[in-house]
């Protein structure tokens, strides 16, 4: 008998990430919608996350948080949807997947927040925006997906955080940028999970912050 899989979150939320994720992988799973300033601080649900924070999985008895991890751990635990390169492959992968998830993160919210890392470059992770922004371009303009012509996990995530910081403005945009996300968003899966988060906007998305 197959593990079962649950999966929570908010459809405003990072959670859109692991829901294309989900979709990808064509796994059966069970979705847990919380709501901010009530379920998702509950202790039930700080059993499985103690930050208070979406999305989260559980698959049998396995617990996964942060968006990079679930994604990396999905494409290991359903290995039929070809979503993770073999072992021996796996530099490209790794680098972007969390290249996105530390320096490329980081860079954009504190420019969003106007924190500047000038004259302190060699303390923060990422150095500069600037210099975060142009990786970015050179990693997505030299094949058609991170990892050369395979789509994979790498892409879900990095494309997630390209597709937010083009519609939301924290990301400049620039013809190779547009190009990646056109070239990622244009997935079933990724049309999939974008109509079920918007069809439970209605319901599940209560005017709150992003957790």
């Amino acid at each position: 008998m197959s593990k079962s899989l649950t999966f929570y979150t908010n459809p405003m939320s990072r959670g859109r990430i692991a829901r294309w994720m989900l979709e990808e992988v064509g796994a059966r799973y069970e979705t847990v919608y919380l709501t901010y300033g009530d379920t998702i601080k509950r202790a039930d649900y700080l059993a499985i996350n103690p930050m208070g924070k979406v999305p989260a999985i559980k698959h049998g008895d396995t617990v996964v948080t942060e968006c990079a991890a679930i994604c990396a751990y999905l494409a290991d635990a359903f290995p039929d949807a070809g979503l993770a390169p073999p072992l021996s492959d796996r530099g490209s992968y790794y680098r972007w997947m969390f290249f996105a998830a530390g320096p490329l993160e980081s860079a954009t919210m504190n420019k969003a927040m106007g924190v500047s890392t000038e004259g302190h470059q060699q303390m923060a992770g990422y150095g500069d925006f600037d210099t975060t922004r142009n990786t970015l371009i050179q990693a997505v303009s030299g094949s058609d997906y991170l990892c050369g012509d395979t789509f994979t996990a790498a892409d879900v995530y990095v494309g997630s955080q390209v597709g937010w910081g083009l519609e939301f403005g924290t990301i400049p945009t620039s013809p190779e940028l547009e190009a990646y996300r056109d070239r990622v968003y244009g997935r079933e899966a990724w049309q999939r999970a974008n109509e079920i988060d918007n069809a439970a906007m209605a319901e599940h998305g209560p005017a709150a912050p992003v957790e």
